[in-house]
């Protein structure tokens, strides 16, 4: 039985960048560097960024996406430093709990989210997507 989120593997153009991006701009611990890869963490997760400068690409948008826990009140914060340097959104927030969607130097779609699962499924009891279905034991 899966019990949560291992790692996250990024394939990434420019290691030193993405380094950069994402311990001084995000803010992620680095735990260790090599000539193709990083290791690095935002609490519990754990992050591997991959050189492979012919797979990452910024083409091709889905959904698909990865997003940091952040606490409520380090969003506001968070959220006006991102877009004061710049950092481009891919989305605007559309559901329940602070989100903001943001693109890594290789295009990866990143989301910070403050609130959790229990808050989530709270909102969606008290306004429901179309066609949703809540499950008795969840």
């Amino acid at each position: 039985m899966l019990t949560g989120l291992n790692h996250l593997t990024l394939s990434v153009r420019d290691l030193t960048r993405s380094v950069v991006f994402y311990r001084d701009t995000l803010g992620l611990r680095l735990h260790a560097r090599w000539d193709r890869g990083a290791y690095l963490s935002a609490g519990d997760l754990w992050l591997c960024l991959s050189l492979d400068a012919e797979a990452a690409s910024d083409t091709g948008r889905t959904y698909t996406h990865y997003a940091f826990s952040i606490p409520q009140e380090n969003f506001p914060a968070f959220s006006a430093r991102l877009r004061t340097i710049g950092v481009p959104e891919w989305q605007q927030n559309r559901s329940a709990g602070d989100s903001l969607y943001f693109l890594d130097p290789d295009g990866h779609q990143l989301e910070a989210h403050a609130g959790s699962l229990a808050q989530r499924l709270a909102a969606c009891h008290a306004a429901p997507y179309p066609g949703m279905v809540f499950e008795a034991d969840a």
